[in-house]
């Protein structure tokens, strides 16, 4: 990785100065002006808070380290350097953060006797003092400085630094600084390595791998919507390459080169997964994802454990769903995991971005109508509406007849996924006028009661005098023809009470 050379101005003030310079802590990332280095695989940017202001993009978009009364933002006049005789630190200059795929160790040449680069209060000069940083990781860079035995007005150190980085090979990750764990799975079986750079990132390695051996990796709780959903491990079997390296990422929105969960049953995405891999997809038979979830978010959020879901975004960006198993309690034991989550597990080919979702019910008006389309003030009216439950979940949902807006009537239909039901509700007009009725929000049509041009109507609906009987009934697929209107049986009823006098029959439909 190539770098170029960086401009540092640190100068002593007179020994009459006012106090030393205010420490704070602070990190940055990259959401704004950078300088870029090492092919554009570092971004180096002055550190959010006090300290920052040392740092600045010079006229060449470089970085540069003033600390001067030359520095373009320092608008206090008093201020003209460091104090004399002093030792002390600057924390939080500029940040460095490391934007490609793998981990990279990154450190500072510079030549001084009395500034040092520090991150963490530690020197990062030289490779020997390097940090690892994994992708997207930032690091906050200071200054400590030592002053005695100089005199006011004098420039310390050289005039230029540079920033040095290079990959890191896997074996190379400082197990230490990046919290990473070694395991090895039964005598000679594959000995894998695990990083975890922050909460929401794991690194897997695999190394010694039979041909067609099972490799487990544990991650932990690597959070996927922060504590609410997190990854628990993944298991790839039949694995056919001595070696594999996976690194994983979670998130609760989606990736910013990804796009959001998309299905025809509209699921509710909870978060997102992220896997890359250095291995040839074919060198791996299946991969299963094992994740848990909070009780209290399920309880929180309404969530029936059965609808969790998992969708992997394919290569053509299309979504699908994977089967998904609930785990077990008494395997949950077994396999000592963490009592107080509810574990799930999905089997699916490597390798792609994942969305962990929760079927739901998704109710929409396919039909509606109103009978009759004009009455008298004071007449009922009935609005048929057909809903169909297009989610991936069965549910409850009341539906709400309005006029001009005004809550008419209301009913409450229980359906299946892709189930399909008519619901009639009835309302009472008392002033004439024209009105506007929606189930839902669904437009059904115009109902004109009396003559709205009357001088009686005032040509106004009111929907202030709308009666609402509330009255509704619902008719589904498995249910009672009871939603038909009284009124449109009359004529066959009465029929069968004059040709069946003497016999009464009643039939029980199955609900």
């Amino acid at each position: 990785m190539p770098t170029a050379r960086r401009i540092l101005i640190l100068v002593l003030l007179a020994a009459s100065a006012a106090t030393a310079l205010a420490f704070a802590t602070g990190a940055a990332v990259v959401d704004g002006p950078a300088d870029t280095v090492a092919n554009g695989d570092l971004a180096i940017q002055p550190a959010d808070g006090p300290n920052g202001r040392y740092a600045y993009l010079n006229d060449d978009d470089e970085i540069a380290i003033d600390v001067s009364a030359s520095n373009p933002n320092i608008r206090d006049p008093s201020f003209e350097g460091v104090n004399v005789d002093s030792t002390g630190r600057i924390d939080d200059v500029f940040t460095i953060t490391y934007t490609a795929d793998e981990y990279a160790h990154v450190w500072i040449e510079y030549a001084s006797e009395n500034v040092t680069f520090v991150a963490d209060g530690d020197s990062i000069e030289g490779e020997a003092n390097n940090v690892t940083l994994a992708p997207n990781e930032t690091v906050a860079v200071g200054l400590a400085f030592d002053t005695r035995g100089k005199t006011a007005g004098t420039q310390l150190g050289a005039d230029e630094f540079s920033i040095e980085a290079k990959i890191a090979e896997p074996d190379e990750v400082t197990t230490q600084a990046m919290g990473a764990s070694t395991q090895q799975i039964g005598d000679g079986g594959p000995t894998t390595t695990v990083v975890s750079p922050s909460a929401d990132r794991r690194g897997f390695v695999a190394s010694g791998i039979e041909s067609g051996e099972e490799v487990r990796f544990l991650a932990d709780g690597m959070e996927i919507d922060g504590e609410n959903v997190t990854l628990e491990g993944i298991d790839l079997m039949g694995v056919r390459t001595e070696r594999v390296e996976l690194d994983a990422a979670g998130s609760s929105d989606p990736f910013a080169n990804g796009s959001a969960l998309t299905a025809p049953t509209r699921p509710r995405p909870v978060g997102y997964l992220s896997l890359d891999y250095d291995f040839a997809p074919d060198a791996v038979d299946a991969m299963t994802i094992r994740f848990s979830a909070d009780p209290a978010y399920l309880n929180a959020t309404g969530t029936d454990p059965e609808d969790v879901t998992l969708y992997r975004r394919t290569d053509a960006g299309d979504w699908e769903a994977k089967p998904v198993a609930v785990v077990d309690e008494a395997v949950v034991d077994i396999l000592g995991l963490p009592e107080d989550r509810v574990h799930f597990r999905a089997t699916t080919e490597p390798f792609s971005t994942f969305a962990v979702a929760t079927r739901e019910p998704r109710y929409d008006v396919t039909e509606a109508t109103v009978a009759p389309e004009a009455v008298d003030p004071g007449e009922n009216v009935t609005v048929r509406a057909t809903l169909r439950n297009g989610g991936g979940a069965p549910g409850e949902r009341t539906v709400t007849l309005t006029a001009n807006g005004t809550p008419v009537a209301n009913a409450t239909v229980a359906l299946a996924p892709n189930e399909t039901a008519t619901v009639a509700l009835r309302g009472t007009f008392e002033t004439a006028g024209a009105y506007g009725l929606a189930v839902d929000g669904t437009p059904v049509g115009t109902l004109l009661v009396g003559d709205p041009a009357s001088d009686d109507a005032g040509g106004s609906g009111d929907e202030s005098n709308v009666g609402t009987d509330e009255s509704a009934t619902v008719t589904g697929p498995s249910e009672e023809p009871f939603g038909i209107d009284p009124a449109d049986l009359a004529g066959p009823l009465a029929l069968m009470i004059i040709s069946l006098a003497t016999l009464a029959l009643v039939r029980r439909m199955p609900r």
